[in-house]
């Protein structure tokens, strides 16, 4: 080597990129003004030979091997060099030809960084992770990640041999690492290799990845969101209207990865096969939403998606990031409404993701008290620290900004609300007042709801929530968490409970049947027949139905109807609609076989024309949330097992009279009614129709003077045993 070369080079830093341990690359590596002229160095561990490459006019000028390691150098004598690219020749003798990934300046701003420390850079995700891009005239990959305790990050991949030495990042301020990578592309796979100060080096999923292999595998893989073309521009428009708290709302809630039989050699049929087959379904059926149980990247089957590893990218088990974006295209065009599970509360340990994430408890509690789940072997995220809490917000905000998510229905809110969730004692910390309130947890769900509906007004924030934390859908200016509808919890429990008993012993459990309507308008309520109540022995919908077959079938046309005409928005999941006996697995498909059947085909027809009721009768949806749009009739005939309700629209035309039957007997009910004309009967569920044996109300029920439960008017009803009817007024 030169002698004049040799002066102008920095060997401490030369030897720290030799040793991977170099934490700004960038201020040693490509092209830096040095005297009159321009200094290029460049490191490729291997290699014997190395020619720039001029693309002006193709010339070649051979650097010189300044370290045997593979660190070349050359001293060119212009000061701003035309465009280049790198000829390397290796000691086996392969040739490879790639740009100079530390030629370009910092795609990441003091602006953005700043944002990021304070947890407010809502796009964050348009930064970190991996993103092809055309970057000063060359093609490539920008990579950026976020491990401020660790000594070197690298990218590594099929690019590079996953070799991290070659592609050292770039560190800024805040510890988030950056480059540009010329050679990688959409498809290849990727990670970033940590170096810890103790020598211990290791791979690291990206946790901003917009795409993963199937499991087992599970590097990141480089993807480009950019290219899909959205035609849903109609739904998006009407989204607003459509979504408005007095608009109909009845969810079909599915795990993608059991609704279909996948073709032969498949192990699942993917989001392009499923889309056609479920609109056909929810068509038919009449919902206006689907759910669909978490679709992030996940490592292990029977978690169902609710022990999330890769948050920013579609699981690969139904296929690309593009296929889930014709997913949901097609789920819009069709006027389907798509709600997003989101589990927000906890992550799994497996060591190629988030937990230990920089050699330190980045995402989690250091102190395994605040960090970790004693049920559920998960880590807990530490939402006080402002890059935690930016992960989350920015990443709820990508599925509704970057996939159209209509809504996000967030898991396990009570778990995060609560200090001591799941725990005994000492296996918790209270917090600065000595309560078990999570109140960085609290203030995280604000941050979230507030930035959301600012963002997304017309998109639906969803809790899952056990307790009776007080105002979970109420408004942040007034102390409430934000979100817009809770799953009622409660009246799914009281129900389920109560529907169990004999129907001999129900009198003695009036109560529970009832006591939904007591705190009915303390939230703004969504009534949840969910996965959850139909596995790991808790029996299907049809299965918790006390009798013989014949009366488990009366009893689940029942439910489903008291549900249907109950005050909240409806969610049944798939299965329960066309009665499965089994118990639901992640194993198995829907039972589709059983429509062959005419008691299911029973239910079918009956969950159908429930959903039609409930879209064209305003009485019940129009004051849904509000104490005016429900009157009991007769709360109190425990003995005899039947409830009498009014739901009402804002119009007196549009009165509905309910009428369900839960005893074992037949019986001809008096119903006192508001108005005087005549009730005809919209639905019953002892219908033929519906697999019941035809005792229905075939006539319009005209109206007695003759006062019954303190009105002036009163109609002769018969309910069969375990039905329900419901009539409508007309004048």
């Amino acid at each position: 080597m030169n002698k004049k070369l040799y002066k102008l080079m920095n060997w401490p830093a030369i030897e720290e990129v030799i040793y991977s341990e170099a934490s700004d690359p960038h201020a040693l590596l490509g092209p830096h003004a040095s005297g009159s002229g321009t200094l290029l160095q460049m490191f490729r561990p291997g290699a014997k030979k190395v020619q720039v490459q001029f693309m002006t006019d193709m010339s070649e000028k051979n650097m010189e091997l300044a370290d045997d390691d593979g660190f070349f150098a050359l001293w060119l004598p212009e000061k701003k060099l035309p465009p280049y690219r790198y000829i390397v020749t290796y000691a086996d003798g392969r040739l490879e030809m790639c740009g100079d990934a530390y030629r370009h300046a910092s795609l990441i701003t003091p602006e953005d960084e700043a944002a990021f420390a304070h947890g407010i850079y809502y796009n964050v995700y348009e930064k970190l992770g991996a993103h092809p891009m055309t970057l000063d005239g060359e093609e490539g990959t920008y990579f950026a990640v976020w491990a401020p305790n660790a000594l070197r990050v690298s990218a590594v991949g099929d690019f590079n041999r996953w070799d991290g030495r070659v592609h050292q990042m770039r560190r800024l301020p805040t510890g988030i690492f950056e480059i540009f990578v010329p050679e990688a592309k959409p498809g290849d796979n990727y990670k970033f290799e940590l170096k810890l100060k103790t020598g211990l080096t290791y791979l690291k999923a990206d946790p901003y990845g917009n795409a993963a292999q199937m499991r087992p595998e599970n590097a990141s893989v480089i993807t480009d969101l950019r290219k899909f073309k959205w035609e849903d521009s109609r739904w998006m428009k009407n989204r607003g209207r459509i979504q408005a708290e007095d608009a109909p709302m009845s969810v079909y809630e599915l795990y993608l990865g059991s609704f279909e039989e996948p073709e032969e050699g498949k192990e699942y049929a993917g989001y392009r096969e499923i889309a056609p087959r479920l609109i056909e379904y929810v068509r038919e059926m009449g919902y206006t939403h689907v759910e669909l149980m978490p679709v992030m990247e996940h490592p292990f089957d029977a978690s169902w998606g609710y022990q999330t590893i890769g948050y920013y990218a579609p699981t690969a088990r139904y296929g690309s990031p593009e296929d889930f974006m014709y997913f949901m295209n097609e789920m819009h065009k069709a006027g389907i409404g798509v709600i997003l599970d989101w589990v927000p509360a906890h992550f799994p340990r497996d060591t190629y993701g988030l937990s230990n994430f920089d050699g330190t408890c980045l995402y989690e509690h250091r102190d395994p008290r605040q960090g970790s789940h004693p049920h559920w072997g998960t880590l807990l995220y530490n939402y006080g620290r402002p890059e935690v809490k930016n992960y989350l917000i920015a990443n709820a905000l990508f599925w509704v900004e970057k996939y159209h998510a209509d809504g996000i229905r967030m898991d396990a809110v009570a778990s995060m609300l609560y200090l001591d969730y799941g725990k005994k004692d000492g296996e918790w910390v209270a917090n600065m007042y000595g309560g078990n309130e999570n109140l960085e947890a609290i203030e995280f769900i604000k941050h979230l709801n507030s930035i959301l509906k600012k963002r997304n007004p017309d998109v639906l924030s969803i809790a899952e929530e056990s307790t009776a934390w007080p105002m979970i859908t109420g408004r942040l200016d007034e102390g409430g968490l934000g979100f817009d509808l809770k799953w009622n919890m409660g009246f799914m429990n009281d129900y389920l409970r109560y529907i169990q008993y004999d129907p001999y012993f129900r009198s003695h459990h009036h109560g529970e049947l009832t006591f939904s309507m007591i705190y009915a308008y303390s939230e703004r309520f969504l009534l949840p027949f969910s996965h959850d109540e139909v596995v790991h022995g808790k029996a299907s919908m049809i299965g918790k139905m006390p009798g013989n077959r014949e009366q488990k079938f009366a009893g689940l046309r029942l439910t489903y109807a008291y549900f249907m005409s109950h005050p909240g928005k409806k969610l049944l999941f798939m299965g329960q609609d066309i009665g499965e006996f089994d118990e639901w697995n992640e194993n198995r498909r829907v039972e589709w076989e059983l429509l062959d059947y005419p008691e299911h085909r029973g239910i079918r027809n009956l969950v159908q024309r429930l959903n039609g009721i409930y879209r064209e009768q305003p009485a019940l949806y129009e004051l849904d949330g509000k104490p005016e749009g429900f009157e009991w009739i007769n709360s109190i005939a425990g003995n005899e097992g039947f409830l009498t309700y009014l739901r009402k629209g804002r119009q007196k035309k549009d009165t509905l009279v309910a009428a369900a039957n839960f005893s074992g007997v037949p019986l001809q009910l008096r119903i006192g009614v508001p108005y005087e004309g005549g009730y005809k009967e919209i639905l019953n569920t002892d219908g033929k129709e519906f697999g019941g044996n035809g005792n229905v109300n075939s006539r319009i029920k005209k109206t007695a003077k003759k006062e019954w439960d303190d009105r002036p008017y009163s109609i002769q009803v018969k309910l069969a045993p375990l039905s329900m009817s419901i009539l409508a007024y007309r004048e």
